[in-house]
């Protein structure tokens, strides 16, 4: 395979980090990652290694303030920011090969922000998939949530160390050790990032019924960081016919580095065959 990597400007002017990798042979669909709260675009090597093989260009950024990309750690001003940035970085990945299906998958928070993508922006999408997406209560305790709230619009950069729960995220122990070692992982929160958060959650669980575009969520049943009944309870309000959701039992948040990955990323790939027609 080919890897590719490259800025596009992103909102405001913020030039971001973004890596795509290509097929050697024909190319025929885009999948276009969006990563998780703290990580980054480098820890998707299953998705990549699974989908390019089989004709899949796979590319995927650095949030702003996270990764390589620049901008205060673990902070926006809005979440509009977020959106926007996924939007020109949808531009990118189209650049790479203009005219194939495009395919948008989030993680995480990354899970949120498609879905609330595909919720302003259907136009274009072929799918959006959302594995484990923060849909319900967040990962941090009470008393922070409530000092972010309280600090959001007065010391919006106030920031706090979350504390993820790193053994939380794969059964497979090499998968928390590489995540805690990994220098471009932090788990640095602002008081706005945290409320903007909570916000974008309201709204897209309020706009589930507008979903437009087909969709597939997939969740570990027992993730303890993003706990699968928010997405539970969007999948139920959705009243779109195409619409796909598993729940894996046992398997933890991030579903694509636990064990047994290869049983969700086959499911993913099955609907994504299914759906290449779209566009």
């Amino acid at each position: 395979m080919k890897h590719i990597e490259g800025t596009f400007t992103g909102y405001g002017g913020l030039e971001l980090y973004a890596q795509c990798w290509r097929p050697e042979g024909e190319a025929r669909a885009t999948l276009a990652v969006v990563h998780g709260f703290g990580e980054h675009s480098g820890r998707y090597g299953n998705v990549v290694n699974w989908f390019v093989p089989k004709g899949y260009i796979v590319c995927a950024f650095d949030m702003r303030g996270m990764g390589r990309s620049p901008g205060r750690r673990g902070h926006i001003n809005s979440w509009t920011e977020l959106r926007e940035d996924t939007r020109a970085f949808l531009q990118w990945a189209r650049a790479q090969d203009a005219g194939l299906p495009l395919f948008l998958l989030g993680h995480s928070q990354g899970g949120l922000v498609v879905l609330d993508y595909a919720l302003h922006y259907p136009q274009g999408l072929a799918g959006v998939v959302a594995s484990g997406p923060t849909l319900g209560k967040l990962p941090v305790s009470p008393p922070m949530i409530m000092l972010a709230r309280l600090l959001s619009s007065v010391w919006p950069r106030f920031t706090q160390d979350v504390k993820l729960d790193a053994t939380a995220l794969s059964r497979d122990p090499a998968v928390p050790e590489a995540y805690v070692s990994d220098p471009l992982v932090h788990g640095l929160a602002t008081a706005r990032l945290g409320t903007e958060i909570l916000k974008a959650i309201e709204w897209v669980q309020a706009h589930a019924a507008d979903m437009a575009v087909p969709c597939l969520i997939v969740h570990g049943g027992a993730d303890r960081l993003v706990p699968p009944e928010g997405s539970r309870i969007f999948f139920e309000k959705m009243t779109l016919a195409d619409k796909t959701r598993y729940e894996y039992e046992g398997y933890y948040h991030e579903v694509y580095n636990d064990v047994g990955k290869e049983r969700v990323l086959a499911d993913v790939e099955a609907w994504l065959e299914s759906h290449m027609h779209e566009a």
